[in-house]
């Protein structure tokens, strides 16, 4: 029984020394622990008693060590203040060197002065001369000017702190950062030091060694694989900015892409080109914008044309003849003194000249021009002559609802202003215009109304003519040489005679300023 007693109160004294060896763990975890000095002494401030602590000093607290030249340690309170080479180290992830710090072992607040070096090891390091270390929140925050350096960036700004277990630094105000491939800054910044991601808290201008800016609002940046996922901002290239509701731009391959919303803007040009998807293929000088895709370009009186296709794309050189502008498919173009359609056009800015291809057609006030192949040239922004190249037409539709008509090889009409003023036909000309008369049928001091008759149809056959305009209507027609010409009374004029071989009105085809810039519906399969 003796035995038994001796046995359980061996046991229960082991108990207790193990739990009194486990409260003192706790409790030495709350305290700092001198654990080395050169030499020391003690004193007084303020009524508070410390240890004077020289050469050689160290001090630990759990997992952090601390090393100074020297140092006043306040038992008391649990702090300590520490001066020359200062240098902390937290388990095998976190070394800070400084010349001054101020410690709380009980708030477990570092607060590190003058050459402070926060290395989060084998990532990034962060220089700055006023850092505070908390190691509950394993955070360490800098003001005044700070700086992140590792591999792959430097990023600088006043204030910003450092996410420890995440790796994520958070920069505010005038921030700058700088790599081999571009320069930005922000007002506010992310960085992951070790996925080398930067994510776009705020307006940042982004600057290339090549001069190329690029302005993002939000979304990421990896600066190792040179990848960028926007959800706002625009970019730019040797000729246009451009953005979008996301962009996604592949700095390696040099390919970027914008998908909702897309808007190029022409640099040089007063010209905007939408659309809600578009790329832009910097290795090839190639940008595209598709699906629902327009132009806006404005001329120096303010009017805008508009031109629509399934694709616009623009072909960058450093030969500026060889610039252009393709749309293709479905092309569709207003203004207000212009309309047309074709499957195709081209636009070359260095000599003003839109090409038309594939059955193209124009209109211009009352005045409906087709030819294999059309060209327009622009001066001054303005239209200033149409070229209509092989089976050339021009129809018009009077007040008696007759149409006249000019055909020939090829034709040229030159604007006046906003209309046409006179069209020269080269080759096989043939033309029906119809003459018509004002009578009077009712003349007296009150009232006075007139009625318009068709007289009959003046038919021209000659190689070379110019047709003459007033208001955009014709009004006469001169020859070149003796032309085949009759006048057939309109009681006299048969139906074959009144279209020429070819005529075609296509009026309902007439594109209106709506149809070209509207969003088209789409099908769902």
């Amino acid at each position: 029984m003796t035995e038994r007693r001796n046995y359980f109160a061996s046991k229960l004294i082991f108990f207790f020394v193990l739990f009194l060896g486990i409260a003192s763990i706790g409790v030495a975890q709350k305290r700092i622990v001198l654990k080395k000095a050169d030499n020391g002494y003690g004193g007084t401030r303020a009524g508070e008693r410390y240890d004077r602590l020289i050469g050689n000093v160290v001090f630990e607290q759990n997992t952090t060590t601390i090393y100074c030249d020297s140092a006043y340690f306040f038992r008391a309170k649990n702090q300590l203040e520490a001066y020359g080479r200062v240098h902390i180290t937290e388990g095998d992830s976190v070394d800070i060197t400084a010349s001054g710090l101020l410690y709380d072992g009980n708030t477990k607040i570092a607060k590190l002065r003058k050459k402070v070096v926060f290395v989060k090891l084998g990532l990034a390091k962060l220089y700055t001369d006023f850092l505070d270390y908390d190691r509950i929140k394993n955070e360490a925050r800098y003001f005044n000017g700070g700086k992140l350096v590792d591999t792959t960036n430097t990023l600088v700004s006043k204030k910003g702190y450092y996410d420890i277990p995440v790796n994520v630094a958070s920069f505010k105000t005038e921030v700058v950062g700088d790599n081999v491939d571009y320069t930005l800054k922000a007002d506010t910044l992310q960085y992951n030091s070790k996925t080398r991601v930067i994510y776009f808290r705020d307006t940042t201008l982004v600057t290339g060694k090549d001069g190329k800016t690029a302005l993002y609002k939000s979304g990421t940046y990896n600066t190792i694989q040179k990848l960028s996922v926007l959800q706002s901002g625009d970019f730019e290239t040797p000729s246009y900015r451009m953005k979008g509701d996301q962009n996604f731009l592949d700095d390696v391959k040099k390919f970027y892409k914008s998908k909702g919303h897309v808007a190029m803007t022409s640099k040089t040009e007063k010209m905007t080109i939408y659309g809600d998807d578009g790329f832009y293929d910097r290795a090839n000088g190639l940008s595209k914008v598709y699906g629902n895709a327009y132009l806006a370009k404005v001329d120096d009186d303010g009017d805008t044309l508009f031109v629509s296709a399934d694709t616009l794309v623009s072909i960058e050189h450093v030969d500026a003849k060889k610039k252009r502008l393709l749309a293709y498919n479905h092309v569709k173009l207003f203004k207000n003194n212009m309309q047309g359609s074709a499957d195709s056009l081209t636009y070359v800015a260095a000599d003003s000249m839109l090409y038309f291809f594939k059955d193209p057609i124009l209109w211009s006030e009352d005045n409906q021009m087709t030819a294999d192949s059309i060209r327009v040239l622009l001066k001054d922004k303005k239209v200033n002559r149409i070229y209509m190249i092989a089976n050339s037409f021009v129809v018009s539709q009077d007040s008696m609802r007759n149409f006249n008509q000019i055909k020939g090889r090829k034709m040229t009409a030159y604007m006046d202003n906003k209309n046409i003023s006179h069209v020269i036909v080269q080759g096989n000309g043939e033309s029906l215009y119809y003459a018509l008369e004002e009578k009077d049928l009712i003349k007296n001091d009150s009232l006075h109304l007139k009625l318009m008759i068709t007289m009959g149809m003046n038919k021209m056959i000659c190689s070379n003519m110019r047709i003459n305009f007033v208001k955009g209507r014709v009004n006469n027609v001169s020859f070149y040489v003796k032309p085949d010409a009759q006048l057939i009374p309109i009681h006299e004029l048969k139906k074959e005679y009144r279209m020429l071989k070819g005529f075609a009105w296509r009026r309902k085809e007439r594109p209106q300023k709506a149809e070209v810039t509207r969003k088209k519906s789409t099908k769902t399969l």
